[in-house]
Parts: C-alpha cells; sequence; structure tokens
C-alpha cells in the first residue's frame, strides 16, 4: 500500500499523532491540550541505579540497526495502539528517512529500544519496549545524549507516565508544543551514522 509521506509528516509537523483503536481497526489522528516533554536540559534526570548500569557498559547502541523488530517490539503488547496499518506507515517513513529505532543491544541481542519520528530538530517519541532489564532505560540516557550533541529542539513522548518522570518529563500546554515545533522545524538534525 503506497502512503503519503509528506501528509503524514505535515500532520505530525501540526502537532498531530497517529494511533489505532484497541480493535486494530480504525487509525486516526489525534492531539492533545498537553505534551509531555523529555527535557534536554538539565532538568534531564535519571535514577542512580542506572548510572551503575551504564558505567558497566553492559549495553551497545545503535540506530536503526534492527528497526523492524523495535516496531514489533513496541507493538507486542496486550493492549496496543500500534496497528497493522500503523506498523506499515511506520516502514514507509523509515524508508522515506522519517522514522528512527534507537537500540542497546547485548552482543548480538536485543536488548531494548526507542521508536520516534526525526522531523527537523524535533524527536518524536512514538513507543519503546525492553527485552533484557534495563534495555529501553539505557537507551533513553543514550538517546537525550546524542540529541543534546546533534542540537535538537525538543524530545516529545506525547503522554506522561510514572517511568517517564523519572527522567525529568514535563507538560507544557498545545501553544507551547506548537511554537517549539515551529522552531524544531527549521532545523536539520540527524541520528544517523551513530554506533557506540
Amino acid at each position: 500500500m503506497q502512503y503519503d509521506v509528506a501528509a503524514i509528516i505535515q500532520g505530525y509537523a501540526q502537532g498531530y499523532f497517529l494511533m489505532a483503536d484497541e480493535d486494530d481497526q480504525n487509525l486516526g489522528w489525534y492531539t492533545s491540550r498537553q505534551r509531555a516533554l523529555i527535557p534536554l536540559d538539565e532538568r534531564f534526570r535519571y535514577p542512580r541505579s542506572l548510572q551503575r548500569v551504564i558505567n558497566q557498559n553492559r549495553f551497545s547502541v545503535a540506530v536503526n540497526r534492527d528497526f523492524n523488530a523495535v516496531v514489533e517490539g513496541c507493538a507486542n503488547r496486550e493492549t496496543t495502539w500500534i496497528s497493522s496499518e500503523l506498523k506499515s506507515i511506520y516502514y514507509a517513513l523509515y524508508r522515506a528517512g522519517y522514522a528512527y529505532s534507537f537500540e542497546t543491544w547485548q552482543g548480538d541481542q536485543l536488548a531494548g529500544g526507542i521508536l520516534g519520528l526525526v522531523i527537523g530538530g524535533a524527536f518524536i517519541g512514538e513507543s519503546m519496549f525492553y527485552r533484557i532489564p534495563e534495555g529501553s532505560k539505557v537507551a533513553m540516557v543514550k538517546l537525550v545524549e546524542r540529541l543534546r550533541e546533534r542540537n535538537f529542539v525538543l524530545f516529545d513522548a506525547q503522554m506522561n507516565n510514572p517511568h517517564l518522570d523519572r527522567f525529568g518529563a514535563y507538560i507544557i500546554s498545545h501553544r507551547e508544543y506548537k511554537n517549539l515545533l515551529n522552531k524544531a522545524w527549521v532545523r536539520n538534525c540527524s541520528l544517523k551514522e551513530f554506533t557506540k
């Protein structure tokens, strides 16, 4: 199936995001009066126990080493908003250079990952998952480091939850979010060519 990638990216650039209902039937555009962001400044934080894990170098990180596996990992839960159609859209966006998987690996085993879209200087986080404990948390810390290095404007987490609270996630209004998106839109940032 062919998708209008430009129209989809325009939707995200206007502050909308795609979600399917729990029955995997209807895919629609949604927005929210408030948005959760992961800070890219000194407000970003994480537990000391996670710093110990990072210091042990248990995980390596990569971008798009196994995009499909990250999409499947994110969708593989009891209730998911990542429908089969949305998976196809992510693959189309990946082929067009907009969708990314930021991954942690333990040897040849995928430990966890974060699925997101890069539009200018915005990283729009769609979902995350782990197969090995701490895999997605280490991915979060390393992704924030990468976004800072590459001068990204924002890391959009869409909706807050207790897990994201531990990283300093904060809420902004839809108007503030649109202003940040407008600043991000004109930047040319990339996650590519990153392995560590």
